[in-house]
C-alpha cells in the first residue's frame, strides 16, 4: 500500500516526537503535533494501517507506537533527498553569489580609492561563530564514510573518514539520526563533553566515528578559506609628500602587492568581536609597522549568517576623516543591501 500524504505526515510526526521525547507516542499527542486537524480516532484508524505497513510498532498493550526500523529508513530517504537538493541548489546559488560578490568587491575598492583619494582594501567575508545546519554520512568505500557538513552562511564541507570494519546501512542510518537530532543548530562552542560522551553512549560499538565526526565539524566550521583582499588606489600615495618619500612608498606599495601583512590587519579586525563598527588607527597605533606614518580607518561589514568582511582606507595622518567615514558608512549600507537581493 502507497503511503498517502496524511500517512506520511503522521508518521513523521510520530518520528519526530519519538527522537525528541524517547517515548511511545499516541494519537491524542499527534492530534496536538500536527496541523492536519483530524480527530483521534481517525490517527488511530490512520496509526493502524502504518503498522499493518511495518512503519511503526506497538512495544506493549495499550502504549503509544514508536517507529520501526522500515519507518526510520522511510523517513531518512525522505529527509536526505530533501536536503541532497538543497545542498545541490545551494552550490548553484552560492557559485553565483560568489561570482558576483567577487566582482562586486573589487568595483568596491576602486570606488573608495576614486572618492577619498587614498589607497584602499577590501577583504572576502569569511565565516564566524556559524551554526550547524546538517549532517550526512554516506559509505564511499569498505573502510571509509563520507561525511557531508552544511553550516549558516551556506557553508558545505566533505570530510572522508576512515573506519575499521565496515558498517551496514542501517547502522549508518541510525548514525545520521543521532547526530542530527543532537547537534542540529548548534556551533561548535555549544557541542560539549557531556553531550558527546551520550551520544557515543548510545552510538554503541560505533562510538569512534561520533568522535570524528565533531572533529569534522569543528574542522568545517572553523576552516579559513583563502582569505581574499582586493587593493586600490596604491599610487593615490604619491600625492602626498610625507609618504612619498622612495623607502616609506616602496615599504608601503610592498604591503599592498604582498597583502600577508593586510591579511593580519583584517584577521584582527574581525577577531575583534567587540569591533562592530568603524575602527581609526593613526600612526604608531597602526598594528602594521610599514604603516606608522598613516592613518588606516578600517570597517567590518556583515552579510548575515556569520558572514563578515573588511573595509579599510589607508592615507596620510591628515586624511579627511569625516569624508572616509561617511564613504565607509555608505558603502556597508550598500553591501548590505546589494548582497541581499
Amino acid at each position: 500500500m502507497e503511503l498517502s500524504e496524511r500517512k506520511r505526515k503522521i508518521l513523521q510526526a510520530i518520528i519526530r516526537n519519538y527522537l525528541e521525547t524517547g517515548e511511545p507516542v499516541g494519537s491524542r499527542t499527534i492530534s496536538k503535533y500536527t496541523d492536519l486537524n483530524l480527530s483521534s480516532a481517525t490517527i488511530r484508524n490512520e496509526m493502524a494501517d502504518l503498522e499493518e505497513m511495518g512503519y511503526i510498532l506497538q512495544p506493549h498493550t495499550s502504549a503509544g507506537r514508536i517507529p520501526s526500523d522500515a519507518g526510520y529508513r522511510l523517513y531518512v530517504d525522505a529527509m536526505m533527498l530533501e536536503k541532497q537538493k538543497e545542498v545541490d541548489d545551494l552550490k548553484v546559488e552560492l557559485l553565483d553569489k560568489e561570482e558576483k560578490l567577487d566582482s562586486l568587491l573589487k568595483q568596491t575598492a576602486k570606488l573608495l580609492a576614486t572618492n577619498t583619494n587614498y589607497a584602499t582594501l577590501v577583504s572576502s567575508p569569511t565565516l564566524h561563530r556559524n551554526k550547524l545546519k546538517f549532517i550526512q554520512l554516506s559509505k564511499v568505500g569498505g573502510n571509509q564514510l563520507l561525511a557531508v557538513i552544511v553550516a549558516e552562511g551556506n557553508l558545505i564541507k566533505n570530510s572522508i573518514l576512515p573506519i575499521d570494519e565496515e558498517i551496514d546501512d542501517e547502522n549508518i542510518l541510525k548514525l545520521n539520526i543521532l547526530l542530527n537530532t543532537h547537534l542540529n543548530g548548534l556551533s561548535i562552542e555549544e557541542i560539549n563533553l557531556g553531550m558527546i560522551t551520550m551520544m557515543k553512549q548510545q552510538a554503541g560499538i560505533h562510538s569512534d566515528i561520533i568522535g570524528d565526526v565533531i572533529d569534522a565539524v569543528a574542522a568545517a566550521i572553523h576552516e579559513e578559506d583563502d582569505l581574499e583582499i582586493y587593493t586600490s588606489g596604491t599610487n593615490n600615495i604619491f600625492k602626498y609628500p610625507e609618504l612619498s618619500d622612495n623607502q616609506r612608498a616602496s615599504e608601503l606599495i610592498t604591503t599592498f602587492e604582498e597583502k600577508q601583512l593586510l591579511g593580519k590587519l583584517v584577521q584582527d579586525t574581525l577577531a575583534d568581536e567587540n569591533n562592530t563598527g568603524i575602527q581609526v588607527y593613526i600612526g604608531n597605533e597602526s598594528p602594521i609597522s610599514e604603516m606608522n606614518d598613516c592613518s588606516i580607518v578600517t570597517a567590518t561589514y556583515d552579510l548575515g549568517d556569520g558572514m563578515k568582511g573588511t573595509i579599510g582606507i589607508v592615507g596620510p595622518k591628515r586624511m579627511d576623516y569625516d569624508k572616509v567615514v561617511d564613504n565607509l558608512k555608505t558603502v556597508m549600507k550598500q553591501l548590505d543591501s546589494i548582497y541581499k537581493q
